[in-house]
């Protein structure tokens, strides 16, 4: 993917149809080079030859009700024709414009993937973790059920580990960066079906997810299904591992995995916010309206920082405790819900092996599988599917709290109490 700008136009505005981004990589007769004269107006006076694309695709022939209230119909991906740095002062122009909600160069967003430690297999390995939520009592309820399905947007799921030969859905990958050349890892360019994963980072966090139980401890909805989205590629610096991926297409694969059905969304993963406006704010909206719950990891510099997509309104942002139950000294807490389980946590790997690894992105899928395994039991014993707000509701009311706070300041509502959580749905549902 070349060069883009992302351009968000106001409401009412007058613009052209257009393909979709994804569209137009696969077939470039369907360019469409004008938007609208007023925007078309910079573009010539930069000499900057375009292609005009929607940001999103409809969920079917036309635009819903959800889509259109958060304002996805009016987001456009211009596209450079040619390999160019994007002038600050076109932008600068840009944003003055009556017609210009808001506008921005479309960015590459970075995470600090965990190092995994390579371990032998045995069933007993870190049951603590899953025992800190209480995960072997709350599977006397459930083990959850194939009509909830968790979206596992990340690096990616290894997609033959036997872990998974039970849950996977077809997945979905929307790496695709141009300038890649030297300092991704593996796969780059090319949006394609298929969402392997190259570093593990994903891999381990569906199995804490969904993990059959084989040689590990059982994931918290082994019954559930994963939805694989592949959002971010890899980067080696130095003895680091670093995920990334543009977050326009981290968007795509939001908006993706809420039309493919997805009732639980999991990022563990997040950006600093640099500007222009909040990333994934709209996305995030749309899930909302949708009914799809979106955890994401609050991130690992131990301070008080806002990672997104953990600090907008909706998502829960999950920071971890070590093997005491204390709160981890790296977990970040700018905005923080709840904590779990987020050190030496043992879960998938690579080539069918198994790992250890250490952050907050491995508490937030214990909060994700948690969701999932709330849904399933409301869905499982009176048919209904309960709505987001529900259950963070519930989750937040049965939270184990720190101190005497209702609200910590590192901790969030408390540490994730999955049998409690699951008793007071039972009792609401026979109430």
């Amino acid at each position: 993917m070349k060069s883009h700008i992302r351009l968000k136009l106001k409401e009412h505005a007058c613009f052209a149809n257009a393909p979709h981004w994804q569209q137009l990589l696969q077939n470039k007769a369907q360019a469409v080079t004008n938007l609208h004269p007023e925007i078309d107006t910079f573009f010539t006076k930069y000499r900057l030859p375009v292609w005009v694309t929607q940001e999103y695709k409809p969920s079917g022939k036309d635009w819903n009700i959800e889509e259109i209230a958060s304002g996805l119909n009016r987001v456009y991906r211009i596209i450079l024709q040619q390999n160019v740095t994007v002038p600050d002062s076109l932008i600068q122009e840009m944003r003055k414009c009556k017609i210009v909600e808001s506008v921005q160069v479309g960015a590459v967003g970075e995470a600090h993937l965990p190092t995994m430690q390579s371990a032998a297999m045995s069933m007993t390995t870190d049951m603590r973790s899953r025992q800190a939520i209480y995960l072997p009592e709350a599977h006397q309820f459930t083990q959850g059920t194939p009509e909830i399905t968790v979206a596992v947007l990340d690096t990616g799921v290894s997609l033959h580990h036997p872990e998974f030969a039970h849950a996977l859905l077809p997945g979905h990958d929307f790496v695709d960066i141009i300038d890649g050349t030297g300092k991704f890892l593996g796969d780059y360019l090319g949006a394609d079906e298929i969402p392997e994963d190259e570093v593990g980072h994903g891999t381990h966090v569906a199995g804490i997810i969904a993990a059959q139980g084989e040689s590990m401890p059982s994931g918290v909805v082994p019954n559930c299904k994963i939805l694989p989205v592949r959002v971010l590629g890899a980067m080696q610096r130095g003895n680091k591992r670093v995920g990334a991926g543009l977050v326009d297409n981290i968007n795509a694969g939001i908006k993706w995995a809420i039309d493919k059905g997805a009732d639980v969304i999991n990022m563990s993963l997040g950006i600093q916010h640099a500007g222009g406006g909040l990333p994934h704010q709209e996305v995030v909206d749309y899930a909302q309206r949708k009914g799809v719950t979106i955890i994401a990891a609050s991130g690992n510099d131990g301070t008080e920082q806002l990672y997104y997509p953990g600090s907008l309104p909706y998502v829960i942002a999950v920071g971890a405790t070590d093997e005491m139950g204390n709160i981890a000294p790296f977990s970040t807490y700018g905005k923080l819900d709840f904590v779990a389980p987020g050190t030496n946590i043992y879960s998938t790997y690579l080539n069918k092996e198994y790992a250890f690894s250490t952050g907050t992105s491995h508490a937030s899928p214990f909060v994700a599988g948690a969701v999932a395994l709330l849904k399933s039991y409301a869905l499982k014993k009176k048919g209904i599917r309960l709505q987001d707000r529900q259950v963070k509701h519930l989750i937040q009311h049965t939270a184990d709290k720190i101190d005497s706070r209702f609200k910590h300041r590192k901790a969030g509502f408390g540490r994730l109490n999955l049998i409690d959580a699951l008793k007071l749905l039972d009792y609401k549902l026979n109430y």
